[in-house]
């Protein structure tokens, strides 16, 4: 007889956030922890017990980049499952996007360094899966 041993996985579910500015920017943020510290990123993290991924969204982005925005203004963009997409194991993460007026103020807070707009034609390397996550926005 041939045992079948079933693996659990672990799944731990995200939010991201695409900013952009009517002039052709993007938010991003540098991150402060591993994994990918120092690294270019979007703003995003984990979806709180009893919490949308809007609304995980939203705080996200308030708390990392001190951008507010009502979660019902951000738009869904889609779902980033890939198996690989984080080194800590399987992350699912939904992505939403923004747009605001050139000159925003950002402020970094929470986990992220430093928060600054990049041009979409100039982008440095970004952690995770984030470069994809911006071209379906572009796309």
């Amino acid at each position: 007889m041939t045992e079948t041993i079933e693996t659990i996985e672990t799944i731990r579910y995200t939010a991201d956030v695409v900013v952009t500015t009517t002039d052709g920017h993007v938010l991003l943020i540098e991150r402060g922890w591993e994994p990918h510290k120092g690294a270019w990123a979007l703003p995003g993290g984990h979806v709180d017990p009893g919490e949308t991924s809007r609304t995980a969204a939203a705080r996200e982005l308030a708390e990392e980049a001190g951008v507010y925005a009502a979660p019902e203004e951000l738009e869904p963009l889609g779902v980033w499952d890939a198996p690989d997409r984080d080194p800590r194991g399987r992350y699912v993460t939904a992505a939403y996007h923004l747009t605001v007026l050139p000159g925003t103020i950002v402020e970094a807070g929470d986990d992220a360094t430093r928060a600054e707009w990049w041009p979409l034609g100039d982008l440095p390397p970004l952690a995770f899966d984030h470069a994809d996550i911006i071209r379906s926005h572009r796309a």
